[in-house]
């Protein structure tokens, strides 16, 4: 990028977390112009839970008076997901591959925004995988923003940024903040002014073990996976069957309603009839035998007694039938069925 475009105009990178809320108070603070980017995925762990980091990052946005855009990390970044250049961290999270494309994103859109350079919340040291310093100057290279990333909470652990050299940021108003703590993060929000701040660190799914073990499972047997396959993930009992076919069983009212809305035409919904128990829904190649395992399933997860149930199974879009299931799986059969680990364990 010529120095002669530079000005005072820089996207960030806002996560919905208080550490990119004070990168980017701290910049507002210095006269920067700013515009907030928030990439959405299926793998926020952040609350409120119904609505996520994409919430947060509004509702920070509105608070620091600033235009904030919103973008789904689409099928491109679930294919890094699927297959990460740099490798995972404990779990599926390819942390590196991740920052590397929101950044690249980033840049993509800075001529048609008019900015000159990015503002991230990033903190030395404060994540193993993507914050420490080999990693750092790995996604600035290959994110092709050298020089153009400023971090206001670590940047005197960092070299001189072009802003900073063109006079635009002024580097002793930046902080030298570095580790896990999240004490200096607290107190600078206390002395900004900003009271109600977000949670101090965001999540994401993809670190969860038993999350990892959904995804492995998609990619396994799902080569041609969909966006409705992801968002089943964080939904409710997930059972594979055999390998053409998955069940999934909500854990409440509102799951087995989030079932219902998701299912697409060509799956197989069943409900349990004239008894209390969970929704499933089929995806796959399904045939008497196995309508009952998952009539025995649901039976396993409800809270009535008896020895006879009835399960109304509806293809979404086509014909609706009715079953007789006797009795419940056992509790070592669910286990071997079920994605992840023992059944009782849930996201």
């Amino acid at each position: 990028m010529p120095l002669a475009m530079m000005n005072k105009k820089a996207i960030a990178l806002l996560s919905g977390g208080l550490d990119s809320m004070l990168a980017v108070k701290m910049m507002l603070d210095q006269g920067i112009e700013v515009i907030a980017v928030n990439f959405t995925s299926p793998f926020c762990n952040c609350s409120p839970r119904k609505e996520g980091c994409k919430h947060q990052a509004k509702r920070v946005a509105e608070e620091l008076g600033i235009l904030i855009r919103v973008i789904p990390k689409g099928m491109d970044y679930m294919k890094l997901v699927e297959n990460p250049p740099h490798g995972y961290g404990r779990g599926m999270n390819p942390c590196i591959d991740c920052r590397i494309y929101m950044l690249r994103k980033a840049k993509e859109l800075m001529a048609s925004m008019g900015a000159s350079f990015i503002i991230t919340g990033e903190v030395l040291g404060q994540r193993p995988m993507s914050q420490h310093r080999q990693a750092l100057q790995l996604i600035e290279k290959e994110s092709g923003l050298q020089g153009f990333i400023i971090r206001p909470l670590s940047a005197h652990h960092f070299p001189l940024t072009v802003p900073e050299l063109e006079g635009l940021v002024d580097r002793q108003k930046l902080l030298a903040i570095s580790g896990r703590s999240r004490k200096c993060q607290i107190q600078l929000a206390k002395n900004l002014g900003l009271r109600d701040y977000p949670c101090p660190a965001g999540g994401c799914l993809l670190t969860d073990r038993l999350m990892a073990s959904r995804l492995r499972d998609i990619f396994f047997h799902i080569p041609n996976y969909t966006i409705e396959d992801l968002l089943f993930l964080r939904i409710g009992r997930h059972f594979r069957l055999h390998p053409g076919l998955k069940v999934i069983l909500g854990r409440n009212k509102e799951e087995n309603e989030r079932i219902c809305a998701l299912a697409i035409p060509g799956s197989v919904l069943f409900y349990p009839t004239g008894f209390r128990g969970p929704t499933a829904v089929a995806t796959g190649v399904s045939d008497s035998l196995s309508d009952q395992t998952i009539g025995q399933i649901i039976v396993r997860y409800s809270q009535d007694g008896g020895n006879s149930y009835c399960i109304r199974k509806e293809v979404v879009g086509g014909e609706e039938t009715m079953f007789s299931v006797k009795g419940k799986i056992s509790l070592e059969k669910l286990d071997q069925l079920c994605v992840g680990g023992q059944s009782g364990q849930h996201l």
